[in-house]
């Protein structure tokens, strides 16, 4: 069993920052790639971001220069850094990855609880 937990949303103003976590834990043979997607009310939930095993990080292109997906050493928490956030930005903030269980031979989609960031003066 695979479990991703965020932690970290909450309230900001407008050009303020915030840092998302997430831990991934359980039966893990090998994590391919963590990131992030993204719900706003009323929209469907959009990829925002993606760190692989390699290092590798990929961005929506609207977070691009402001938001920084990392990753510690262990590659299994990874962190989503929000800088000079907007009102767009608000939303329920997803963890994902891409990850092989123990207990499979594939690669399977987690999906952390979610956590809300909400931008507002």
């Amino acid at each position: 069993h695979v479990q991703l937990v965020e932690s970290g949303g909450g309230f900001v103003q407008p050009g303020g920052s915030l840092r998302l976590s997430c831990v991934a834990s359980g039966s893990i043979y090998r994590i391919n790639s963590m990131g992030w997607y993204r719900q706003a009310p009323g929209k469907q939930r959009e990829w925002v971001a993606r760190i692989t095993s390699a290092g590798s990080t990929n961005y929506q292109d609207s977070v691009l220069g402001r938001f920084t997906n990392s990753r510690d050493g262990t590659g299994n928490t990874v962190y989503l850094q929000m800088n000079s956030v907007n009102t767009e930005n608000t939303a329920v903030y997803y963890c994902h990855g891409n990850i092989i269980p123990k207990t499979a031979y594939w690669t399977v989609q987690y999906w952390g609880q979610g956590t809300q960031v909400t931008v507002s003066s």
